[in-house]
């Protein structure tokens, strides 16, 4: 008997050793587990879920059908989204095209271009590389930029890191070799049943448009739709009576001699 009650004695401490290992007081510490389907930030803690806030939430109606709501990511990227929101405020959004819109192996709808062809940008400052560990899965939303040139040296490489200004790419599908060299701001939240509908191609035939971009806590108006193009007026052929009459033409101006070379 005594035997017995000196091994439960013995299992009794075993067993309560792991517990006073984990904190203060013998009570042990909960285990805290990432959120389901939530990203990591940059330091791999645990995500939190965070709600809504129209503060950081961009605003994208396109031409598509239908609304696009962004969370932004100040938290990882606050340089990039403040940019977002200056432009927006300024309508620099508004009426630009998704220039680059490419399936496999980008998978990414590209637009915030001025010109529409993808070398333009906004009279603002480039913005500084915001590199982090949020994942390019589908609907991230990142900051394009320029690519280094082959053999690049550490300056190239690095310029080009942080050449980011106006323009962004959507993901469509996941690119996970995008990780780490682009600054993701932002993910899409609703609506990416519109983001899919963006027409295809580099540059597309009928590019799809921001109708208008909003900071949600502006209160933007309901969508509406982009109104058709008045098509053109046509009417009768007009012929015209009587004699005709040769246009005259004025004389070509003179071509003025080229300068000698002294």
């Amino acid at each position: 008997m005594r035997f017995l009650a000196t091994m439960a004695a013995m299992a009794a401490t075993l067993f309560a050793v792991p517990a006073l290992a984990q904190g203060g007081g013998g009570k042990p510490k909960p285990i805290i587990e990432p959120l389901k389907g939530v990203n990591s930030d940059a330091n791999t803690r645990p995500s939190v879920l965070v709600p809504a806030d129209p503060e950081n939430t961009w605003v994208l109606d396109l031409s598509t059908g239908g609304r696009v709501l962004v969370r932004l990511r100040p938290d990882v990227a606050p340089k990039m989204v403040e940019r977002i929101k200056t432009l927006t405020r300024r309508h620099f959004y508004d009426g630009l095209t998704f220039h680059r819109v490419v399936d496999d192996p980008y998978n990414i709808a590209q637009g915030g271009d001025p010109k529409g062809d993808g070398t333009g940008d906004s009279d603002l400052p480039n913005v500084p590389a915001e590199f982090s560990s949020l994942p390019h899965v589908r609907g991230t939303v990142s900051a394009a930029r320029r690519g280094a040139p082959d053999n690049a040296t550490a300056e190239q490489k690095t310029e080009a890191e942080n050449s980011a200004n106006s323009q962004f790419f959507i993901m469509m599908q996941p690119k996970l070799a995008f990780d780490h060299d682009y600054t993701v701001f932002g993910r899409v939240t609703s609506g990416m049943e519109w983001v899919d509908k963006i027409e295809r191609g580099e540059p597309p035939q009928h590019p799809t448009v921001i109708i208008h971009a909003y900071i949600e806590s502006d209160n933007p108006p309901a969508y509406q739709p982009l109104a058709p193009a008045a098509p053109a007026a046509t009417g009768p052929t007009l012929i015209p009576v009587g004699p005709s009459v040769p246009a005259t033409r004025p004389a070509p101006a003179a071509k003025k001699p080229a300068p000698k070379k002294k």
